[in-house]
C-alpha cells in the first residue's frame, strides 16, 4: 500500500474513532453530567489543554525549543489579562510586542 493510501487510511480511521466518542459522549445520562466533581474535572481539564497548547505553540519551533520574541509577548499578554485589559487590547499588545522585539532583531 502506498504512503498516500496509509495517509488517508489513518485519517478516516482517526475521524471515525472522533465521531465514535462525540457520539458516546451524547449518550452519557444527564444525571452523570451534573455532578459537581464531573464539571469541575471538564472546566480544569479545558484550562490544562489550552495551556499546553499555548505553551507548545510559543516555546518550540519543529522539535526544537526556541526561545524567541514570542516569549516577551506571551508575559505581556498576561500580564494585561492579569490587569484584566478588553481581549482585543492583550492581543495587540502581545502583537506590538513580539512585532517591536522581531524589529530589533531578537
Amino acid at each position: 500500500m502506498s504512503a498516500w493510501a496509509l495517509t488517508w487510511l489513518a485519517i478516516l480511521a482517526a475521524s471515525a474513532v472522533v465521531f465514535a466518542i462525540k457520539l458516546v459522549g451524547h449518550l452519557v445520562p444527564t444525571h452523570w453530567l451534573a455532578d459537581a466533581r464531573v464539571a469541575r474535572t471538564a472546566s480544569l481539564v479545558t484550562v490544562a489543554l489550552l495551556s499546553a497548547l499555548v505553551a507548545v505553540q510559543t516555546l518550540t519551533s519543529g522539535y526544537h525549543v526556541m526561545l524567541d520574541a514570542r516569549v516577551p509577548a506571551l508575559v505581556v499578554a498576561a500580564v494585561a489579562l492579569a490587569l484584566r485589559a478588553p481581549f482585543i487590547v492583550v492581543v495587540v499588545a502581545a502583537a506590538l510586542t513580539a512585532a517591536g522585539l522581531r524589529a530589533l532583531g531578537l
